[in-house]
């Protein structure tokens, strides 16, 4: 499900993703600022359509010095796309990532619409993205050479398999180990697992 997230909703839940300390420094970015982050996050200045893939398979002695970590490996594919219409780029998200002590895939998606670029924490530029139906949502940031991702979250809604079956209301929740996520930037064609379309498959693996 997607969500169409305008500035205002977008600045809401994005003070909602984030910590009580957090929420009192977001503000409205700049159009100067958004570009710039889109530019650091898709390698480029994004044409009518874009692909950023982000991937981390946690090795066992990472998960011996977190205990408490529920992930095994996680992938974050972020796409934007031209609206032909209001002539913007909308960013989306899609997140897969294995269990440590549970078997098969769960994946979550949903919109960071037009505007969901938002600074916080001095000159942090993070991008909030939510999942339709309160489904919560997952904060993006990047590292200083651009070369990993930042994922933060509280919440958010995942499925099994790509199927929104009963499995759709159960959601990946952060523990002590599972607040933030770095994961290093890789080919687009390591999140190809991630898409269901073939138009855009084939869009993805051609970027």
């Amino acid at each position: 499900m997607k969500l169409a997230v305008v500035l205002p909703l977008a600045l809401a839940a994005f003070a909602g993703l984030a910590h009580a300390d957090d929420a009192d420094k977001v503000r409205e970015t700049t159009k100067a600022e958004v570009d710039a982050f889109n530019v650091r996050l898709y390698g480029a200045t994004p044409g009518d359509k874009a692909y950023a893939c982000f991937v981390r398979r946690y090795d066992a002695e990472h998960l011996a010095r977190h205990p408490k970590q529920k992930v095994a490996s996680m992938k974050l594919l972020i796409s934007a796309e031209a609206d032909k219409e209001d002539k913007r780029l909308h960013n989306s998200f899609r997140l897969g990532f294995r269990y440590r002590h549970r078997s098969g895939d769960f994946d979550s998606s949903g919109s960071c619409g037009s505007h969901a670029v938002l600074l916080s924490q001095g000159d942090e530029v993070r991008m909030g993205c939510g999942v339709d139906c309160e489904g919560g949502g997952i904060e993006v940031a990047l590292s200083k050479d651009n070369k990993s991702a930042i994922i933060r979250l509280e919440q958010v809604r995942v499925w099994q398999n790509n199927k929104p079956d009963d499995e759709a209301e159960h959601a990946l929740v952060a523990g002590a180990d599972d607040k933030i996520f770095r994961l290093d930037r890789t080919d687009n064609s390591e999140c190809a697992g991630l898409v269901t379309d073939r138009k855009e498959l084939a869009a993805l693996r051609h970027k």
